[in-house]
């Protein structure tokens, strides 16, 4: 059977066209799919390469400032520690002006790998011998942190206050605490073998 030739061009046309679609169905659309895939998987680890750097950043500045503290003030025993804070609370309270009518030291009993030490401390002075305190607080050398405040007036129209505070610090203990998966309660593994 002999074609004309008009129907050679439709033959031709439609084997072009479906030479075009099969490459690009095979061909094309995965090559594009592909390299759209490789950009997102770049822009994704360009993003997690650079928070990995400012992580090992942040690690070098922290390890300096953990070091710091360490040599500074931070000690590894808690009656060193609790000794520490008592006698900077009460310097600080002489040394601005603040009457103390109560320090009482509490040690925590929850094992962490940082154990914190909570001062209670009950006083009065002015608002100059509170705000002053607060400030050696919050500018000390060793680690202190205030935890609570309460401040009122003892008689109304002076500049007579009183003042209830928790003021906490921390020790690094010479024993470090063991990672949090490798700590068991205790008996949990009885009975099994």
């Amino acid at each position: 059977m002999a074609f004309s030739k008009r129907e050679k061009n439709l033959i031709a046309a439609t084997l072009a066209v479906l030479c075009v679609l099969s490459l690009d169905l095979y061909v094309l659309t995965p090559l594009l799919d592909r390299r759209a895939e490789a950009r997102a998987r770049r822009e994704n680890l360009t993003v997690k390469t650079a928070h990995a750097g400012s992580l090992l950043q942040r690690s070098r500045l922290l390890g300096r400032t953990w070091r710091r503290m360490l040599a500074q003030g931070m000690k590894s025993d808690p009656a060193t520690t609790e000794s520490q804070i008592l006698r900077s609370l009460r310097n600080w309270s002489a040394d601005v002006g603040l009457r103390l009518s109560s320090l009482r030291p509490e040690r925590s009993t929850e094992a962490t790998e940082l154990p914190e030490i909570t001062v209670h401390l009950a006083g009065t002075g002015t608002m100059a011998a509170v705000s002053r305190l607060l400030l050696r607080i919050e500018e000390a050398k060793i680690p202190a942190r205030i935890k609570m405040l309460q401040i009122g007036s003892r008689k109304d129209g002076t500049d007579d206050l009183s003042l209830h505070l928790k003021v906490s610090t921390l020790y690094c203990p010479a024993t470090p605490m063991p990672p949090a998966k490798a700590r068991k309660r205790p008996g949990a593994n009885r009975g099994q073998r």
